[in-house]
């Protein structure tokens, strides 16, 4: 078979996939329209989880080309564009643009969604709040630095559920228009971000080199682009949006540096069978009252995934998590048990059980 061949047949394929493509847009345009009668919610995170785990598997039995990784990059891009088309609906996440966050918003969400950047992890939850955007996306817990306070004093104040999660793996690259590296003069960052590439600039020889913290990778990026004498340590992302050339990847110290992050909305996922629960927990100041609790979740065989205690207005409460849905019957007695103590955040689809 000739290559004119060959790329006649990716031609007719690719005929046949718009046809398609537009045959999914038709159903999923019925869809919406039944969901705006009923005001069920266009996202459900839990039947796209099940369309992704059922085409891993036949994929597998077919003997696929396709890797698990390649199928999440084009179904879930297509979801978004099903969900863009049923009903367009924001996305806020803790901006600003090229940011960590901004990239897990996108790895949810896809490219074609509605993206606004705001400048704190209360302004996404006002937001959302507000009606604003549909869903938010905030960072909870870096392998690196702990769980993020903000977070959890929102989740207590706000009454918004968490829908989803998104792992990323944080990686910084080396960002410079200068092509002489002993020439660089300044470093810019967040401050957090030299900590960990400490090695490599070292190894790059700019220990004599000032590092800039500023408030965003983002931001260092756009800095690094006006001046040929300084560089960024930041997220590529943020490179090619300010075409600053990158000359060295995943220059961070820990290769296993990763951030976890919450999607946030206004309503409830239905259950998938393979849930977790997040909740806020306040206890009475009494000898014994963690144990007593907890022992509950022992007792009825509930695993128990995370235990981080918070001062939240000077009041000490728990981030608990646990495998379930709030609506498994096993889980719902517990939860039923202890409503004057807790606060359930939302059940979502499992992606992770930690950092």
């Amino acid at each position: 078979m000739t290559l004119d061949d060959l790329r006649n047949n990716i031609d007719t394929i690719d005929d046949t996939l718009l046809k398609l493509y537009n045959e999914r847009m038709e159903l999923v345009h019925q869809v919406g329209t039944l969901k705006h009668t009923t005001g069920a919610p266009v996202y459900r995170p839990e039947r796209e989880k099940s369309i992704l785990n059922r085409l891993k598997t036949k994929n597998k039995k077919m003997g696929g080309k396709l890797t698990d990784t390649a199928i999440d990059a084009l179904f879930l891009e297509m979801f978004a564009v099903s969900r863009n088309l049923e009903l367009p609906e924001g996305v806020a996440f803790l901006g600003p643009e090229a940011s960590f966050t901004h990239q897990a918003a996108e790895s949810k969400f896809g490219a074609m969604s509605e993206y606004l950047p705001v400048s704190s992890i209360e302004g996404v939850f006002r937001a959302v709040q507000k009606g604003a955007a549909k869903f938010g996306v905030i960072p909870i817990e870096n392998s690196s630095n702990g769980i993020v306070s903000d977070t959890i004093h929102c989740l207590d104040e706000y009454n918004l559920k968490i829908i989803a999660e998104e792992m990323i793996d944080v990686h910084f690259a080396f960002a410079t228009l200068c092509e002489d590296y002993k020439k660089i003069t300044k470093v810019y960052s967040k401050d957090i971000a030299f900590g960990q590439c400490r090695k490599f600039l070292q190894d790059l020889g700019l220990d004599s080199a000032e590092l800039v913290p500023v408030e965003s990778t983002a931001k260092a990026a756009k800095l690094a682009s006006e001046d040929k004498f300084t560089a960024a340590l930041c997220p590529s992302i943020a490179g090619k949006l300010y075409n600053l050339p990158i000359r060295f990847e995943n220059v961070e110290d820990n290769s296993n540096n990763r951030t976890r992050f919450f999607i946030i909305s206004n309503f409830d996922n239905a259950i998938s069978g393979n849930d977790k629960t997040s909740m806020l927990v306040r206890l009475s100041n009494t000898p014994g009252a963690l144990v007593n609790f907890l022992n509950h979740f022992e007792e009825a065989k509930v695993n128990l995934t995370k235990i981080k205690s918070h001062i939240v207005g000077g009041e000490s409460i728990f981030f608990i998590e646990c495998h379930g849905h709030k609506d498994d019957a096993v889980l719902k007695g517990i939860l039923q048990m202890h409503k004057d103590e807790i606060k359930v955040l939302g059940s979502y689809v499992k992606e992770t059980d930690d950092v």
